[in-house]
């Protein structure tokens, strides 16, 4: 089945220092099933990668010229739909247990929220679960997440301002959000 994409120049917003992340994120929302995402930048994405790979997308990226990258993320055949809760196969099978940890961050600038986190979720056991509210999705946290081996659930409350992470220590090394 052939992809139709979408494309998405955010390089004028970050010649202007802007962050672009929140348009990336609504046009991959608006996105249909059949559909993926044509993105360029002044830069490789690499967070974006792995945030994406963790909503069903797939990429291949190359460098077009002057430092700017097209990067395309086309929608792998079981690819999770990106407004859906998160879950991971784990979070299926169980429900996870009630935070140990709850820490309030939105008033925190990054990188801050994400060395706070990180630090909390050493002093915890295998198993318990840390809860933090945050200003933006957190997409620098997310990969690192996984790399330590922490499952995660996360989304933007109705408010759609305050993201709500939950952290389970010692979890799958897998989700969605």
């Amino acid at each position: 089945m052939m992809t139709d994409f979408v494309d998405l120049d955010v390089r004028p917003i970050l010649k202007r220092g802007g962050e672009p992340f929140e348009h990336i994120m609504a046009a991959v929302v608006a996105l249909r099933p059949d559909q993926g995402l044509r993105l360029l930048a002044t830069f490789k994405p690499t967070p974006l990668l792995s945030v994406l790979g963790s909503r069903g997308y797939t990429h291949s990226a190359r460098e077009i010229g002057d430092g700017d990258w097209e990067v395309l993320f086309t929608p792998a055949p079981t690819a999770v739909d990106a407004s859906a809760p998160a879950a991971d196969d784990d979070n299926a099978a169980q429900v996870w247990p009630a935070p140990a940890i709850t820490l309030d961050h939105r008033d925190l600038d990054p990188p801050e929220p994400m060395v706070r986190i990180l630090a909390a979720l050493e002093s915890m056991r295998r198993g318990e679960v840390l809860a933090a509210l945050l200003c933006r999705e957190p997409i620098f946290l997310l990969p690192e997440l996984v790399q330590r081996g922490h499952a995660w659930r996360g989304g933007f409350e109705s408010d759609g301002s305050t993201y709500r992470i939950l952290v389970r220590v010692g979890g799958e090394a897998r989700s969605t959000s």
